[in-house]
């Protein structure tokens, strides 16, 4: 018992000290630039405090902790990923939509604000591993938007996305077998 004791005591007198070492790293600097971490902190979010029902499941993108998360129908699946989010609060759009289409292999073309941000990129892409959409696409009821994979994996975590939510490819591609035409959405 005593054993136990200690250990209970030392670890409980470890993990206090974490927020402040957490804290430092975070808020180092490099020549007086500030670093942030790449550093997700998931927060799993009840789907009662979002959604009315599961008809069809949900899919609740959370911005600040960058994550998705999905409820069947049933409950009986329940999935958590990390995701990309936009790079700026002028891009994200936030609110209730829905899944409106699913395609996999999807090709791409930047819309007409990306085109002007970005001027160099070609007007079409087709499907492929430099797809920016990556191998599955769930389209939503808004225009332009989608939650899609990516072939770049330093996107997720990140807020790198030109107004879409981004998943590591094999995690799109389980959500993309989850997900049916009519699944609720909310981004937030």
């Amino acid at each position: 018992m005593k054993n136990r004791r200690q250990f209970l005591a030392s670890t409980a007198a470890a993990f206090v000290g974490l927020p402040a070492v957490a804290k430092a790293q975070s808020s180092r600097d490099l020549g007086g630039v500030p670093v942030r971490r790449n550093i997700a902190s998931f927060r799993a979010q009840p789907w009662q405090d979002h959604f009315d029902n599961l008809e069809h499941g949900a899919i609740l993108c959370d911005i600040d902790t960058r994550v998705v998360q999905y409820w069947s129908e049933d409950e009986t699946v329940y999935k958590l990923y990390p995701s990309s989010v936009p790079l700026s609060e002028e891009l994200t759009r936030r609110g209730y939509t829905e899944v409106v289409r699913k395609v996999e292999g999807p090709s791409w073309r930047p819309t007409p604000s990306m085109k002007v941000r970005n001027p160099e990129w070609p007007d079409y892409w087709p499907p492929g591993p430099d797809n920016p959409l990556g191998t599955h696409a769930l389209y939503l009821s808004w225009q332009y938007y989608r939650v899609h994979g990516t072939g770049d994996t330093r996107k997720i975590g990140r807020q790198s996305s030109n107004g879409c939510i981004g998943l590591y490819n094999e995690h799109i591609a389980e959500l993309f077998g989850l997900a049916e035409i009519g699944t609720q959405v909310r981004i937030f």
